[in-house]
């Protein structure tokens, strides 16, 4: 591409998420490891080194916060990132993890799209905005079970009182 600012490049590619220790995403919600990432990118020549820019696409696999069913959803993450050039002011007056470098001709995207899609990932994703949950007394999806479903709940101060009318009940049989 040369160092001469204005020099332009598009490239459009896919290349496949990491694997473990490195995988891409959250506990919750990441990209399965060999899944595409399909990247679209324009890399510009500056005065001080390489603009990137584009957009990087994924799929994600995880499971709802609140009832635990698996999801998929897609995440588009926006990218711009500056690859300053060796021997350039930017290089000279910025820490070597303050800014990537371009090292041998070459822009190493890795950082930059697990950065962009990372911050696009939900906190807390969701099968659907108003996804019931799980009950919390049995466990079960609130979205499958009764609308009349529910449990007994005994105040605990009661608790002693119910065990010795239980037992009183049980003597007297």
């Amino acid at each position: 591409m040369g160092r001469g600012p204005g020099a332009m490049r598009q490239y459009t590619r896919s290349i496949p998420a990491p694997p473990e220790p490195e995988r891409i995403g959250a506990e919750t919600i990441a990209v399965p490891a060999g899944r595409p990432i399909d990247l679209d990118v324009r890399l510009e020549a500056v005065t001080e080194g390489v603009y990137v820019s584009g957009t990087a696409r994924a799929e994600l696999v995880g499971e709802c916060a609140r009832c635990l069913d698996e999801i998929t959803e897609v995440v588009q993450a926006r990218i711009g990132e500056l690859f300053a050039y060796p021997n350039s002011v930017t290089d000279e007056t910025t820490d070597t993890d303050e800014l990537p470098r371009v090292v041998d001709d070459r822009v190493d995207l890795e950082q930059t799209v697990r950065d962009a899609l990372v911050v696009d990932l939900p906190m807390a994703p969701l099968c659907r905005d108003d996804c019931p949950g799980l009950c919390p007394e049995c466990g079960e999806r609130r979205a499958d079970l009764p609308a009349d479903h529910g449990h007994e709940t005994l105040d605990p101060r009661w608790a002693a009182l119910r065990e010795r009318s239980s037992l009183n009940d049980t003597l007297a049989d």
